[in-house]
């Protein structure tokens, strides 16, 4: 089932089914990726329900494929059905609350999804409730994006990659640490500059970022030249201290992908261990080991809220991709690399909890 909700210029598409805000448009605009073969005979071959249905974003819950529960890859929070609890649309905001139908690890989540009218921004918020053990999840927002185009994001500790690649093909080292996300190191001994999409295509790459400040608001804007705009992701860090980079740029040759699924980039925050898995989350694995949590502690009592945000805007004549973005009052001030400055109307009372 497919639940809308829309507030001026603003509106999505909810597939309730499987947990997936699967369209987001602002001004008539597609914001977010879907892959070639959803709603196709190809989707056949995806080897799980949240591939079939690559889209969007959803919460992964646990993030990545578990070692640790018998869930399916990234969790029953994107692979199986949601509820709608209540739905309100008025001239200046839109709002929907659902339910996840299945538990997962013994807990309850809930997603709230809010719109305004004045407002460039599509907010977030899940609470998970009681379960037990601990919990790995992050938001999994895809974007079609150019080559080159500048990624942009607040002050991190360090990039990571995972000890073995997704892939055969890509360009990253595994294992890579650095502190200087413009010189990370390669495969090939070079350097990768990752404030900036690969160029090149053909390789899959995955890396974890680890927010330096853990007690504020955390984000990514990624400045796209073909479509004009600056997509800006905001998190609260406090329970989303990672934000992980998937550039899938053709470097998978199987099907339904079939080496077709190019120039996307996920921007995933969350709470996990980046790629190495649900198991390694709960101990010491390379992430924890700088400095911040990997897993959320379920228990009996005791509820998690998480706060997401995806802002869209236009960029203006000359736009040389974000320096820098600080939140004041009911606003989001977004810094040029040229000097100029945006202030957008933006609600950081809503990462308050």
């Amino acid at each position: 089932m497919v639940l809308r909700l829309s507030c001026g210029a603003f509106a999505l598409s909810f597939d309730a089914s499987v947990g997936n805000i699967r369209s987001y448009t602002v001004k008539d605009h597609e914001v977010f990726h879907t892959a070639h073969w959803v709603g196709t005979p190809l989707a056949a071959e995806a080897s799980s329900v949240v591939d079939a249905h690559l889209a969007g974003d959803f919460l992964a819950a646990p993030f990545g494929t578990s070692d640790l529960i018998n869930d399916p890859p990234h969790g029953w929070s994107a692979n199986s059905s949601w509820h709608l609890i209540s739905r309100t649309e008025t001239e200046d905001h839109a709002r929907m609350k659902l339910a996840l139908e299945r538990p997962v690890m013994g807990a309850k989540i809930t997603k709230q999804i809010t719109l305004y009218a004045d407002q460039p921004v599509l907010y977030q918020r899940h609470e998970i409730t009681g379960g037990a053990g601990g919990l790995t999840f992050a938001h999994h927002p895809m974007i079609r994006v150019s080559p080159g185009d500048h990624i942009a994001t607040s002050p991190k500790r360090a990039a990571l990659t995972s000890v073995a690649p997704l892939e055969a093909a890509h360009i990253l080292a595994y294992p890579g640490r650095s502190a200087d996300l413009t010189q990370f190191p390669a495969r090939d001994g070079s350097e990768v500059d990752l404030s900036h999409y690969p160029h090149a295509t053909g390789d899959e790459d995955f890396v974890t970022l680890v927010e330096e400040n853990v007690d504020g608001l955390g984000w990514t804007a990624v400045s796209r030249a073909r479509e004009r705009d600056i997509v800006i992701f905001v998190k609260d860090s406090r329970v989303m201290p990672v934000t992980m980079l998937w550039m899938s740029n053709g470097g998978r040759d199987y099907a339904p992908w079939d080496g077709r699924h190019d120039g996307v980039l996920g921007v995933e925050d969350g709470c996990a261990a980046g790629a190495e898995g649900h198991r390694a989350a709960l101990g010491d694995n390379a992430v924890a080991r700088e400095g911040v949590t990997t897993a959320l502690t379920l228990e009996g009592g005791r509820t998690h809220v998480l706060c997401h945000a995806t802002v869209v805007l236009d960029q203006p004549e000359g736009w040389a991709g974000v320096a820098d973005i600080r939140f004041e009052d009911h606003e989001m001030i977004v810094e040029s690399r040229s000097g100029a400055s945006l202030r957008v109307p933006f609600e950081a009372t809503n990462f308050v909890i």
